[in-house]
């Protein structure tokens, strides 16, 4: 019986210590990670300026350090030209670009920060597809853009900006986001997988114990 009370407060132990994992993950802010990328189409109407009047552009993750993600930045403009930049995002101080990439796992009503427009507010939730695949999807509108970011990661999908004399629409159009959640494991799915690996390995020793020999 001690030894069986031995077992449950070490279970006890090892589920706490995975439970406080997942709640320090929770609280990360940051979706994406090294080498995602996502392509978009970009369509430009009226009288746009020279350097907004992009036809494509992709945004690769170079790096993630904290809070902070290393990003390259490629444009194809109206004409051919391309221009490719890195911008160092700060996704907690809302030093996002254009709203680029922001925390990931909002709802409704959440608020993140944003360099420029200072506090913005998720205003819904709702399935969308890119690329192929259904995503949750937030929403959210400032001065002059409605932007729709996918949930899980953070990273812009669309985006639809209308000025005075232009205006320009980007929409997702190949990602590797998708793939990467196809064919691995996250961090929540792994932390569960091994709870239910110790739950199980526990439950067998429990049962089929070996008797003691008197």
């Amino acid at each position: 019986m001690k030894k069986v009370s031995l077992y449950m407060v070490c279970f006890l132990t090892i589920l706490g210590l995975l439970f406080s994992v997942m709640v320090v993950y929770a609280d990360v802010l940051v979706g994406v990670k090294k080498k995602d990328w996502v392509e978009y189409n970009v369509i430009c109407n009226g009288v746009v300026p020279v350097d907004h009047n992009v036809t494509w552009a992709k945004i690769e993750v170079i790096s993630v350090d904290g809070n902070k993600v290393n990003t390259a930045i490629t444009s194809i403009f109206f004409g051919g030209r391309e221009e490719i930049v890195t911008a160092i995002l700060n996704i907690e101080t809302g030093e996002i670009g254009d709203c680029f990439i922001i925390p990931a796992n909002l709802s409704e009503s959440d608020t993140f920060l944003e360099q420029i427009e200072g506090t913005v507010t998720i205003s819904g939730v709702e399935k969308r597809t890119y690329a192929n695949e259904k995503r949750d999807i937030v929403i959210a509108t400032t001065s002059y853009t409605e932007f729709y970011w996918d949930q899980h990661t953070g990273f812009l999908v669309e985006a639809t900006s209308t000025y005075e004399n232009f205006s320009i629409a980007s929409k997702m159009e190949k990602t590797n986001l998708w793939q990467a959640e196809t064919f691995g494991l996250n961090s929540i799915t792994s932390i569960v997988l091994v709870v239910l690996v110790i739950v199980t390995m526990l439950a067998f020793f429990l049962k089929f114990k070996p008797k003691k020999i008197a």
